[in-house]
C-alpha cells in the first residue's frame, strides 16, 4: 500500500520545475492528475512533520540531518505544488491522510526509546520507495503535460532522498 505521505513527498519536488516557467495561457483542469497532485501535497505535509519530528526526536545525528533536509525541500516543492494545483483548478487537502498520521503517530511513539532512529529510517524509505513509483506511474499515465514534467523534475530529489536515507540507515548510529 502505498503511503500517501511518500506519494505527496515526490509530487511536491515534481512541481518545482514546472511552476518556475510563467505560463502565457490559461491552463486546463488537470482532473486525471488530480489525484497525483493531492497525494504529493498530502505526502510533502507528512515529510515536513516527519521532518521536524527527527529534528527533536532523533538521537542520531544523521537522521536529524536527513531531518532537516526533507523538510527544507519538501516545503519548496510544496509550495510549487500549491501553485500548480491553483493553476490547474485542483482543489487540494487540508491536512494528511489518516494513514499518514497512523504511520507518524506510530513512530513518535518511539520518541526516546532505542528505536526511534530505526522506525524513523525505515518509514522515511518505505514512503520514498513508494513515492518513486506514483512517480514513475504519473510519467507513464499522466495527462496533464505540466503534472508530468513536474513529476520527471522530482523524481531525482527524491531519488537523492532515498539515497540519504539509505546511507543513513547503513550508519546504524
Amino acid at each position: 500500500m502505498i503511503t500517501v505521505r511518500r506519494l505527496a513527498a515526490a509530487a511536491v519536488l515534481a512541481a518545482l520545475a514546472c511552476i518556475s516557467e510563467p505560463s502565457t495561457s490559461t491552463a486546463a483542469p488537470a482532473t486525471d492528475d488530480a489525484p497525483f497532485l493531492r497525494a504529493i501535497h498530502q505526502g510533502n505535509m507528512a515529510e515536513i512533520a516527519a521532518g521536524l519530528n527527527a529534528g527533536k526526536s532523533a538521537t542520531a545525528a544523521c537522521v536529524r540531518k536527513v531531518g532537516a533536509t526533507l523538510v527544507t525541500d519538501h516545503r519548496k516543492l510544496d509550495a510549487d505544488v500549491v501553485a500548480l494545483a491553483r493553476k490547474l483548478h485542483v482543489t487540494l487537502p487540508a491536512s494528511v491522510s489518516p494513514a499518514q498520521e497512523k504511520a507518524t503517530t506510530r513512530v513518535q511513539a518511539k520518541a526516546g526509546k532505542r528505536g526511534y532512529n530505526t522506525a524513523w529510517l525505515a518509514n522515511e524509505a518505505t514512503g520514498h520507495i513508494e513515492t518513486l513509483a506514483l512517480i514513475d506511474r504519473e510519467l507513464k499515465s499522466g495527462g496533464n503535460s505540466q503534472v508530468k514534467a513536474a513529476a520527471q523534475a522530482a523524481r531525482p530529489v527524491v531519488a537523492h532522498h532515498l539515497e540519504l536515507i539509505r546511507a543513513c540507515q547503513g550508519r546504524r548510529s
